[in-house]
């Protein structure tokens, strides 16, 4: 029954922890921080988040399965990479990326002077018009690990169509 559908949703989460550092990956963009994340490729958890929505909607695992931390290849990898291979599956599959919609949970950095270069480097490797590219980001109201600046989290929504 599902083969009928001309729509799939995928939705995604990644987390990393701050670690020494003076940036963060967010969607393909160096957001300059007092910290940096704790991660084995450049910890983009935009990106990150983004291949688990992608690979979701088809039933296709996660990002772990497609590229696993304990293989070297990836170590300091460029994420975006990671979102073009996925990419790349879903239109071997006869399937496209319609939209994409992230929340980046965080107290800081401040996402919202980086939201639109995020959104061009998301749309370039999606093959996207700008307008179906979302970012934004929250806080947490000072709760949780996020609240308290221990890390840095990002949400995930992507509507798939048959290409």
């Amino acid at each position: 029954m599902s083969d009928s559908l001309n729509i799939r949703i995928g939705q995604g989460f990644d987390v990393h922890a701050f670690g020494d550092g003076d940036h963060v990956m967010l969607g393909g963009v160096r957001v300059p921080h007092d910290r940096g994340v704790l991660a084995h490729s450049d910890g983009d958890v935009v990106l990150h988040a983004l291949c688990d929505a992608m690979l979701g909607a088809l039933a296709l695992g996660d990002i772990g399965r497609h590229f696993p931390p304990s293989d070297d290849r990836w170590k300091g990898a460029d994420s975006r990479a990671f979102v073009r291979h996925c990419d790349a599956l879903i239109g071997e599959r006869g399937w496209r990326v319609g939209n994409v919609d992230v929340t980046v949970i965080c107290e800081r950095p401040k996402v919202g002077p980086y939201a639109d270069a995020m959104r061009a480097c998301v749309a370039q490797d999606l093959r996207l018009d700008l307008d179906a590219v979302s970012i934004k980001a929250t806080t947490t109201e000072k709760l949780g690990f996020t609240g308290r600046g221990e890390g840095i989290a990002a949400q995930a929504v992507v509507l798939l169509v048959r290409a």
